[in-house]
C-alpha cells in the first residue's frame, strides 16, 4: 500500500512538471507578445529566473516604444545578476542605463553593474584588471550618487577591492625577494609602501626592502657596494625610527652593522681598488 502511494505521488509530481515544461514550451513557440510579457513576469517573481530571462530576452526586441520595455530589460538584466552571469548582468545593466537614463531604476541599475563586476573579481593571486574596472565603477557610482541607500554597500565592496588589490601587489613584491631577485624586490617593495602606507603588510614590507638591499648590496660588485650598503643603512634607519618595537628588530640591527662595516673597508680600500666599471 505504501509502495502504490509513493507510486502515485511520483506520477502526479511527473505529470505536474511535464505539463510545467509543455506549458513553457508552448510559450518558446508563442508569437503572443502579451501572454508571453505576462508569463515572464511570473516567472521572475516565482524566482525562476532562467526561464523568466530566456522569455524576456526573446521579447525585448519586440517591446520597443512599448511601456513594458523598460521593465522587462531591466528584469533580463537581473536574471543574469541572479544566475551569476555577473559579465553579461554588467553589460546589461550599462545597457538599461545607456537606454533608459531617465529612468527611476537607473541608480540601481548603476549599482547592480558595479555589483556584478565587483562578483566577477578575480581571487588575488589572479590578474587584477578585473578588479581595477569593478573599483573604477563603484568610485562613479558613488561620486554620481553620494546619497544613495546603496552607498554602505558600495563603500564595502571598494573597500574589500582595494584590500585585494593590497594583497596581490605585497605577494608579488614579496615573490621577487623569494627568488632573490633583489633589486626588483628593493623597488617593489618601495612603491608597495608608498601606494598603501597604512597596510598591515607595512611593516614585514619595510623589512624585507632592507633584507633585499643588504643582499643587492652583498652580492654587487666592490666598485657599487658603498653606495648600496649606505641606501641598506638609509632604509635601517627608517625601519628602526618607524617600527623600534618590531620582532625583526634583531636581524635588521645585524644587517645594520654590516653593512656600517664594509663601508669602513671599502672607504679603507685604495682609489683604484674600487674604480672598476659599474655593473
Amino acid at each position: 500500500m505504501r509502495l502504490s502511494r509513493l507510486i502515485s505521488a511520483f506520477l502526479l509530481s511527473s505529470a505536474l512538471l511535464l505539463g510545467s515544461c509543455t506549458g513553457y514550451q508552448k510559450l518558446l513557440k508563442s508569437t503572443n507578445v502579451n501572454e508571453k510579457y505576462e508569463a515572464a513576469i511570473k516567472y521572475y517573481d516565482k524566482g525562476d529566473f532562467f526561464r523568466a530571462g530566456t522569455l524576456l530576452e526573446e521579447l525585448i526586441p519586440l517591446l520597443k516604444g512599448r511601456p513594458e520595455a523598460e521593465k522587462a530589460q531591466f528584469y533580463f538584466a537581473n536574471t543574469n545578476y541572479k544566475q551569476r552571469n555577473y559579465v553579461l548582468a554588467a553589460y546589461y545593466f550599462k545597457q538599461f542605463v545607456d537606454t533608459y537614463p531617465n529612468s527611476p531604476q537607473v541608480e540601481e541599475a548603476q549599482f547592480l553593474r558595479a555589483r556584478s563586476l565587483y562578483r566577477d573579481s578575480p581571487t588575488y593571486e589572479l590578474d587584477q584588471t578585473n578588479t581595477v574596472t569593478a573599483l573604477e565603477t563603484i568610485q562613479d557610482f558613488l561620486n554620481n550618487y553620494p546619497t544613495s541607500q546603496f552607498r554602505a554597500d558600495a563603500e564595502g565592496m571598494s573597500q574589500e577591492l582595494q584590500k585585494k588589490l593590497e594583497n596581490k601587489a605585497f605577494t608579488s613584491a614579496k615573490l621577487y625577494y623569494a627568488l632573490r631577485y633583489n633589486q626588483a624586490a628593493v623597488t617593489a617593495l618601495g612603491n608597495f609602501n608608498v601606494q598603501y602606507p597604512g597596510s598591515a603588510y607595512a611593516e614585514q614590507a619595510d623589512y624585507l626592502r632592507l633584507a633585499a638591499q643588504y643582499a643587492w648590496a652583498r652580492e654587487s660588485i666592490e666598485s657599487k657596494q658603498k653606495e648600496r650598503f649606505t641606501e641598506a643603512v638609509n632604509i635601517y634607519q627608517h625601519f628602526v625610527d618607524t617600527y623600534p618595537q618590531s620582532k625583526s628588530l634583531r636581524a635588521a640591527q645585524d644587517m645594520y652593522d654590516d653593512s656600517r662595516a664594509e663601508i669602513k673597508r671599502l672607504d679603507a680600500l685604495p682609489t683604484e681598488a674600487t674604480g672598476t666599471a659599474a655593473n
